[in-house]
């Protein structure tokens, strides 16, 4: 097995203080200073160096993390191909996604997981993507549900993980009750225009996929509001205060004085959500159960909210 003072000097790579190394970790400040003096001991190398107050990798330290990617990549590949041998599942899972995928998908499929393994202790961490990725890191985690693309510090091709699309999830329009338009099952971005429009602060990944939806069908949308949680989107337009996107996966269900439209046109905005595990792991008969669950559910969640907007 991957000793785990390695992936306490992995942690402490990316985080770069041993207060944020514990935080991720679990573990306390003095336990993470003590595992890395001693894996600093064990091996015959110094791998941190005195930097101000704190301390810092050296180029010795840097290598050996960077070099130990192939090497838990093929701990993790080993670990699943044994427990599929054996058909077994391991004692803890952990669950990690933003908000509205920890409620709608990560929720659900903890329920599942507790009832067809009895014996698996399923925790579920609501974070956001940069963070469930530095969980992966600390094995706090084992598989992430994230919005592709909205973590700008790992890529698809970061060789410490893997990702498999789950859904692209559909942006609607939500408009108030009273809106000329709300009689209607579906408009069109440029319709729309020139609503006073709610949406998240300039930076956000939201408010790029909200800029990008404009763009392409050549359009500048008036932003009159910010708001950063879906349910704050849905309570400004039922205030009347202006229209909003809002996905699919979100539910809308008990807002007042709120329609959700389907956008149709030149473009039809969409997230897509995938699942993140650590590489070489996504062979585990747990991590293939838990796909496949998230992947019944997300196409069942989409097509309930259709029916719902055809009631």
């Amino acid at each position: 097995m991957i000793d785990p003072r390695l992936i306490t000097l992995r942690v402490f790579g990316r985080c770069g203080t041993i207060g944020a190394t514990a935080e991720l970790t679990g573990y306390s400040p003095s336990a993470v200073s003590a595992q890395l003096r001693e894996l600093q001991r064990v091996l015959g190398m110094q791998l941190l160096t005195k930097d101000g107050r704190g301390v810092r990798l050296t180029a010795t330290g840097r290598f050996l993390v960077a070099g130990s990617d192939p090497l838990i990549a093929q701990w993790e590949s080993l670990r699943a191909a044994a427990m599929a041998a054996g058909d077994q599942v391991q004692s803890h899972f952990g669950l990690g996604g933003f908000s509205s995928a920890a409620a709608q998908l990560l929720a659900p499929l903890a329920a599942t997981l507790r009832s067809t393994h009895p014996l698996l202790e399923v925790q579920v961490l609501e974070a956001d993507p940069a963070r469930c990725f530095d969980l992966l890191i600390a094995e706090r985690i084992d598989l992430a549900v994230i919005v592709a693309m909205q973590s700008d510090s790992y890529g698809e091709d970061d060789p410490r993980f893997e990702q498999r699309v789950l859904l692209d999830d559909p942006l609607d329009v939500i408009i108030p009750g009273d809106h000329p338009l709300a009689s209607r099952e579906t408009a069109t971005l440029e319709e729309l225009a020139s609503e006073p429009w709610i949406t998240e602060a300039a930076g956000s990944t939201y408010h790029s996929l909200f800029t990008a939806a404009f763009t392409a069908v050549g359009v500048t949308p008036r932003i009159a509001h910010e708001a950063v949680e879906w349910e704050t989107h849905i309570a400004f337009v039922g205030a009347g205060l202006g229209v909003g996107l809002l996905p699919r996966l979100a539910p809308l269900h008990g807002a007042e004085n709120v329609v959700r439209l389907r956008i149709t046109g030149r473009t039809r905005p969409t997230r897509r959500i995938v699942a993140a595990v650590r590489r070489g792991s996504i062979a585990s008969p747990l991590i293939q159960e838990s796909l496949n669950i998230l992947q019944v559910n997300a196409n069942r969640i989409l097509t309930e909210r259709l029916e719902e907007e055809d009631l």
